[in-house]
């Protein structure tokens, strides 16, 4: 509670509000509704890092979508990589999390990727379109539009491997191309596509700057208030 009250801190002093931008901050269950107060007069806004698959019920020690909703946590990530990864998340099951954060107008960040086999196997593409095809994709324009997708390379993340510009910018594209051919050209354009993949202060403003890149999704660097800052000013 104490980092997550000092890091709050530093970053409610030096962010300034602006419309074009949003600063979302996803700490541990634990902490979410002291962070949800603390930033209340702040351009911060707050995430939670997970929810339950399950609505309601005897599920003992989950967190449910309303309970979040309860104390005003307005976005949840949903399918990161750590949880397909470590927890053997399916498809199936990062799309009922999806549905029921929808449910609770809470905005999920959708988190997709593919790890080093299949970019080895150059198969990367057809992976994400199909974890795509797979949860999100079944969700009405009307629902879709309100989700915010994350492209992380499991490859290139605390590994300190970048991915290259050209592998971002075929991959974002790609992405953006798919949300065209599903939905539409205006609802592809609004969706916001974050990369996540070892960013850092050092590579941010490059990564910003190529196209269908809307932000980024900050891991290792987001733990120093500093460097986050840094960051977050790299977004033109």
């Amino acid at each position: 509670l104490s980092q997550t009250g000092e890091f709050l801190k530093s970053i409610n002093a030096n962010l300034t509000f602006d419309k074009n931008k949003r600063f979302i901050i996803a700490p541990s269950f634990v902490n979410l509704e002291y962070a949800v107060k603390e930033s209340s007069n702040s351009p911060v806004e707050i995430c939670c890092q997970n929810i339950s698959e399950f609505e309601e019920g005897a599920y003992t020690g989950e967190v449910s979508a309303k309970m979040l909703s309860s104390i005003s946590v307005p976005f949840s990530l949903v399918g990161h990589s750590e949880r397909r990864e470590v927890f053997g998340e399916s498809d199936d099951i990062v799309f009922a999390k999806t549905s029921l954060l929808l449910e609770n107008n809470i905005t999920p960040i959708f988190c997709c990727g593919e790890p080093i086999n299949i970019r080895k196997d150059n198969s990367h593409l057809s992976f994400v379109e199909e974890q795509l095809n797979s949860s999100v994709f079944k969700l009405k324009s009307s629902e879709f539009k309100k989700i915010i997708i994350a492209y992380e390379p499991v490859w290139a993340i605390g590994t300190g491997e970048t991915a290259s510009e050209n592998d971002i910018s075929e991959m974002h594209r790609y992405i953006r191309n798919l949300i065209k051919s599903k939905y539409s050209s205006s609802l592809s354009n609004d969706i916001s596509i974050l990369y996540g993949g070892s960013v850092k202060p050092e590579n941010a403003k490059q990564i910003f700057d190529i196209k269908n890149v809307d932000g980024g999704l900050i891991g290792g660097a987001s733990l120093n208030a500093k460097d986050f800052i840094d960051i977050v000013n790299s977004i033109n």
